[in-house]
């Protein structure tokens, strides 16, 4: 199963399937990382594999909706359902375009956001780089991901509560197959410290991440050079 099979069947329940996943703990991470962004009024951001608008709409609240956001996300359904649920809400702006292949020009964004969606990526270096080639000069990079857990016994029990996710998944929207995937993108995502050397890689610097409850999820951070 690819990742475009599996957006379409949970779209119209991503935020549902997010609770599940996370045991509802998403919105504290997500709160997180929007505070580690410290967004300011005039701020434009880019929301990649945005999904339904979630992050967008936590950075819009922070600024008292003085700011822009664009959510790309390569599922048109994805797009659509959240164009419906956010109707309302003129800053913020959607596309359907793959995260290796922005259609943005250089040097566009003040900030590039991704939440749970980088485990996804056709290439999470080619999305790196575009992450790099849009942003402005020092513009930054924050990335919210599941991770690797550094306690042992955490580990164990993280593992077990991974295996009951696909029957959680099956109950909610009648197929546990795109439940599987996603657990499987969990499992080979690298490790904090890895990621942080593929960000730098892609030319960024002062990279560094943050461990939430122990590293079951971890923020990536890196800026672009002043003078890039």
């Amino acid at each position: 199963m690819k990742a475009q099979e599996v957006f379409n069947i949970v779209a119209n329940k991503y935020d549902l399937m997010n609770d599940v996943m996370s045991v509802g703990t998403h919105r504290y991470w997500k709160e997180c990382m929007i505070d580690w962004l410290e967004p300011f009024p005039g701020m434009k951001i880019i929301d990649v594999a945005g999904g339904t608008g979630d992050i967008s709409l936590r950075f819009l609240k922070r600024i008292n909706g003085e700011g822009e956001s664009v959510v790309c996300d390569p599922n048109g359904s994805m797009i659509e359902y959240g164009k419906k649920k956010n109707q309302s809400n003129q800053n913020i702006k959607w596309v359907n375009a793959q995260a290796e292949n922005l259609p943005f020009e250089n040097d566009s964004f003040d900030a590039y956001l991704v939440s749970f969606g980088v485990r996804n990526f056709d290439s999470i270096k080619k999305s790196l780089d575009e992450a790099h080639r849009v942003l402005k000069s020092g513009g930054r990079f924050i990335c919210l991901e599941f991770s690797k857990v550094q306690n042992q016994e955490l580990s164990k029990l993280y593992n077990i509560y991974s295996k009951m996710i696909p029957i959680f998944g099956k109950i909610i929207v009648g197929d546990e197959k795109p439940y599987k995937y996603l657990t499987r993108t969990i499992k080979n995502f690298p490790s904090q410290e890895k990621f942080k050397d593929m960000i730098e890689k892609s030319n960024f610097s002062n990279v560094e991440f943050r461990n939430l409850f122990n590293g079951v999820v971890a923020i990536h951070s890196g800026w672009k050079k002043v003078h890039d």
